[in-house]
């Protein structure tokens, strides 16, 4: 008996350490969710570990700051080598700003062994504009007299009716770069009973704002411009009489996405890559292949928008500062905005979330920030034979990644597209809300050249966006040159009687200097990545080609101030040999910035690109001379371009795709 008691005794004491033991396994999988791969994003977990490291290790002041927490990307070759048995090594980011000290320090955490790896205090350089500061400026600007009075003049009495909408300082004048201080512009704008209140600014008042003291530091009035009065709310309720509502057009997969999602791995139709949302660059794709069949087939490593600015083209003072670098001046990922099925995506997509983290060093989640889905894109391929009347087609299927942001007056939405033929698409998609100028005018007015009327007393200003992404090639691999190709139109002569023929030309950009190239719409002008150890069954070195979309020329012209702070705007084309920390065409802290560097920097040692790991850097701009259709609420505007395959594959690698794909539509 007491044998069989001391048993039961035994058992019991098994079962409940079992229990307890699944119990803590159960919840440290709880705290610690999978990692699949060295480049999935953060987890809150991880950010936390990573703020009470650095608390931990170094003193900082009550208005210190973290204007940035990201991953910090392992070693490419780390990565490359990555497979799934061997341990991840993590490692988080980190940028602190000390307003009191008016210093910037940077940080990165070892998350395996919670301890700090690297801690630098980067001199005479300002983060991005944060959350707060908007909240000082308006403070600031709001408890000035000289602002009070302005507003009074203006028969504005009732302060709580004016927005401050606050702007990276853009151009500092001599005594301003003297000084050293954070600043910022803050901009005034009459909201009245009005939710949109950009419709309202109030012209010719610009107040600069030294962030570090919480002082005016100059107060401009040019004197008293009429704003309009109309309400330009684009709600129900202000439109009147609506427009008849098309008939529903459902989008349905019944049988569920062709795509598959595992951590933040994405497979579709030959293709696979990482994704991660990024809090400077937002959506960033990484590790992009193709599976032809035989192998699977790397194109990208990394791809990103690094930078991008757009500067207004009044030259009158409260303006000619405006020049907003979206990217490194404001932290565009973290201006990502949720999603809603069957709006921003169709209803067929699928929206994931993503962790960020405020300036407090707190993590949260942004749900539905990035959304993913396929859609119909016409035919991809299709001959009619006259003959036999045989008529072979393929519908076209594409799948889209893409996020939002709204910055300020301004909406963008950033668009990866996959093409069965090979083909990585970008395209970038601009709305919101034009930024409005004030005018007394309510007729255009030929006087005016530097914008145009699109509302009574509202003027849009002439002004450009600008666009540069990072491309880290790896075309079969990391040995790539690049090629330009331009078309040349041949002289009539003996051997071209008629004048028709013209020939390509392909010259080897053997430099990073030789590589800062134009696009050239009188020649074609485009661009190959090339894998010269790789060859196709033609026995051509196999590789992608930049084929460019609209594009524009930068106007400011030479000497002026923004093209030294922007100097990626100058050129289309730039090409670096690999560098890890060299990711923005506009350098790491553009805010303040008064000097040329970034890609003209990057450049400037001039490295050999033959055969080379190489980043190829593409500008895009888009100028816009606004007009009354643009208002209140400006149509999208899309710009970009394409990524397409050149004697990477021995044939039309869509040409296998099997016909049941449209007959099962009528299924």
């Amino acid at each position: 008996m007491i044998k069989k008691l001391r048993f039961f005794v035994i058992a019991i004491t098994c079962i409940v350490i079992i229990v307890i033991s699944l119990g803590f396994i159960g919840i440290l999988s709880a705290q610690r969710p999978s990692i699949f791969h060295p480049l999935t994003a953060l987890t809150e977990g991880e950010i936390k570990t990573a703020v009470v490291v650095i608390k931990k290790t170094k003193t900082l002041s009550e208005t210190a700051a973290f204007g940035m927490i990201a991953l910090q990307e392992p070693d490419k070759k780390e990565v490359l080598n990555f497979t799934n048995i061997q341990p991840i090594t993590r490692k988080a980011f980190l940028v602190i700003y000390d307003r009191l000290q008016n210093k910037t320090y940077e940080g990165v955490v070892n998350l395996n062994t919670q301890t700090l790896s690297y801690w630098k205090e980067i001199p005479n350089v300002q983060p991005a504009i944060m959350n707060s500061e908007y909240e000082i400026a308006t403070q600031v600007v709001k408890n000035d007299p000289r602002w009070q009075k302005a507003m009074q003049k203006r028969g504005i009495t009732n302060f709580d009716q004016v927005k401050i909408s606050c702007w990276a300082p853009g151009i500092l004048n001599q005594q301003e770069q003297t000084a050293g201080n954070r600043l910022c512009r803050a901009l005034s704008y009459y909201q009245g009973a009005r939710w949109n209140f950009y419709s309202s600014p109030i012209e010719g008042v610009l107040v600069t704002v030294n962030l570090n003291t919480g002082k005016i530091a100059s107060f401009t009035d040019n004197g008293i411009v009429p704003f309009s009065q109309e309400n330009w709310n684009y709600d129900v309720q202000s439109l009147g009489k609506l427009l008849s509502a098309p008939k529903a057009l459902k989008i349905l997969q019944p049988n569920g996405t062709s795509f598959q999602i595992k951590g933040n791995e994405i497979n579709w139709q030959g293709w696979k890559f990482h994704y991660l949302m990024h809090p400077r660059s937002g959506l960033v794709l990484y590790l992009v292949s193709y599976n032809d069949g035989a192998k699977v087939r790397p194109v990208l490593y990394r791809a990103s928008l690094s930078e991008m600015v757009v500067p207004y083209g009044d030259p009158d003072p409260t303006w000619a500062f405006r020049n907003a670098f979206d990217v490194g001046e404001y932290n565009f990922g973290s201006l990502a905005t949720t999603m809603e099925l069957g709006k921003e995506i169709p209803e067929n997509g699928v929206l994931l979330d993503a962790v960020l983290a405020n300036e407090q060093g707190e993590p949260y989640v942004v749900p539905g920030v990035i959304g993913i889905y396929e859609r119909d894109n016409g035919m991809l391929w299709k001959h009619y034979e006259y003959g036999t009347q045989r008529n072979d087609v393929r519908r076209s299927r594409e799948l889209v990644i893409t996020m939002t942001a709204a910055i300020d007056n301004y909406d963008y939405s950033l668009n990866w597209i996959f093409h069965q033929d090979g083909t990585l698409e970008v395209q970038n998609e601009l709305t919101g809300i034009v930024l409005a100028q004030g005018t007394p005018d309510q007729q255009q007015s030929k006087d005016n050249s530097y914008g145009r009327l699109i509302a009574k007393n509202i003027t849009g200003v002439n002004h450009q966006h600008f666009f540069n992404y990072r491309l880290d090639m790896d075309v079969d691999g990391q040995a790539n040159s690049v090629m330009e190709m331009n078309i040349k139109a041949l002289p009539i002569n003996e051997k071209n009687p008629l004048g028709n023929a013209f020939s390509v030309e392909e010259t080897p950009l053997t430099t990073e200097t030789a590589a800062v190239r134009d696009v050239d719409m009188k020649h074609s002008r485009e661009w190959m990545i090339v894998n010269a150890t790789e060859k196709n069954n033609l026995g051509g070195a196999t590789g992608y080609m930049l084929m460019p979309g609209s594009n524009s020329v930068f106007f400011p012209v030479e000497g002026a101030k923004i093209r030294q702070r922007a100097g990626f705007t100058n050129h289309h084309v730039w090409v670096t040999k690999y560098e890890p920390e060299e990711l923005y065409a506009s350098g790491d802290y553009p805010n303040q910035a008064q000097s040329e560097t970034g890609l003209p920097k990057y450049i400037s040692n001039n490295e050999s690109l033959g055969g080379q790991d190489i980043v190829l850097w593409y500008t895009m701009g888009v100028t816009h001379v606004p007009r009354p259709e643009d208002w209140p609420v400006m149509p999208v505007h899309r710009v970009g371009f394409k990524l397409v395959p050149r004697g990477f594959f021995n044939r039309n690698p869509a040409i296998n795709l099997p016909e049941s794909m449209i007959k099962g539509n009528r299924e």
